[in-house]
């Protein structure tokens, strides 16, 4: 199996917002942010570990860390990752109706404009 780098970018909500960094950053533990982060890179170097999909393109990157840490993203292209939101296993189903809903978003904006943003 060939592993292929990913670009990774964070959504961006049409009003500005950055769910994932505001969530990342509201994490108080520097060691918890310190193992998301070297999540993150393995994800740009195309290593998505322990990772469950959730729908079309849609995934969830489990982190065995504290109260088990999780990160929603979507695959826009072979080569590009995009970064929803975050939360814990006790927020599991309201983080995924979340990212869910982002990248439905995320969807239809390409759809309309055909192309990825």
């Amino acid at each position: 199996m060939q592993i292929i780098a990913r670009e990774v970018r964070n959504y961006i909500t049409p009003e500005g917002r950055n769910p994932f960094r505001q969530w990342l950053t509201q994490l108080r533990d520097k060691r918890t942010r310190a193992n998301i982060q070297r999540r993150i890179a393995r994800l740009q170097e195309g290593n998505f570990g322990d990772c469950k999909r959730l729908g079309s393109d849609l995934y969830e990157l489990r982190i065995d860390y504290g109260p088990g840490y999780r990160i929603y993203f979507g695959t826009l292209t072979s080569h590009i990752v995009i970064l929803l939101c975050g939360g814990q296993k006790g927020t599991q189903r309201r983080d995924i109706a979340r990212a869910e809903n982002y990248w439905n978003k995320i969807r239809s904006r390409n759809d309309e404009h055909g192309n990825y943003t």
